[in-house]
C-alpha cells in the first residue's frame, strides 16, 4: 500500500526563532517523524504549501482539494493546521470534481509544535497512518486519538480539542 502524505503547514510544522521571538510554519516535520517511528511503509511526501491554518483561503483549500483528486494514491493523509481543519476537510468533501471517490483522506495535526518533546504531533501522524489504512474512503479527521468524520467535527478552542458535532 502506498501512503501519499501533503504537507501544508500549521502547528505541527512550527519553529521557534529567537531573533523574533516567535513561532513560524517552518519545512515540513513529517520525514524527521517517520523515520523517528520507523514506518516501513510506501510514503511519498508533497509540501504543498506552509501556512498557519488561520491564513488558509478558500483558493488554499481549493488547491488541496485539487491535490487530492489529482493524486494516484488511494491512501492520503494531510498534516494541518488544527484551527481550520474542519473547513479544509469539508472543502475536499464538497469539491466540484468528485474524483476522490475511492480514496481515504485523513487531515492531522498537533495543538504543539513537532519539535516539542511533550507534542502530540507523533501521536496523531500514528492515528492517521493507521486510519487511512482501516478506513473506507472518505475524509476524517485524527485527533485527540479519535477519527472524525469530516463533516461532523469541530475543534473547541476553549478546551484545546476536537469534539463531534452531534
Amino acid at each position: 500500500m502506498k501512503v501519499h502524505i501533503f504537507c501544508v503547514g500549521g502547528t505541527i510544522d512550527k519553529i521557534y526563532f529567537d531573533a523574533k521571538s516567535k513561532y513560524e510554519v517552518g519545512s515540513p516535520a513529517i520525514a524527521k517523524m517517520l523515520a523517528q517511528l520507523d514506518v516501513k511503509m510506501d510514503i511519498k511526501i508533497t509540501s504543498l504549501m506552509a501556512k498557519d491554518s488561520l491564513e488558509m483561503t478558500d483558493d488554499d483549500r481549493a488547491v488541496i482539494a485539487e491535490a487530492v483528486v489529482n493524486c494516484p494514491e488511494e491512501k492520503i493523509i494531510i498534516t494541518h493546521g488544527t484551527d481550520t481543519m474542519p473547513e479544509t476537510a469539508r472543502a475536499i468533501v464538497n469539491h466540484e470534481d468528485k474524483g476522490r471517490k475511492g480514496k481515504t483522506v485523513v487531515l492531522t495535526g498537533a495543538l504543539a509544535p513537532a519539535i516539542f518533546k511533550d507534542s502530540d504531533a507523533m501521536f496523531n501522524v500514528g492515528g492517521a497512518l493507521a486510519a487511512v489504512q482501516a478506513k473506507d474512503d472518505g475524509v476524517y479527521i485524527v485527533m485527540n486519538g479519535e477519527v472524525f468524520d469530516a463533516i461532523n467535527v469541530r475543534k473547541d478552542v476553549e478546551n484545546n480539542c476536537f469534539v463531534r458535532l452531534n
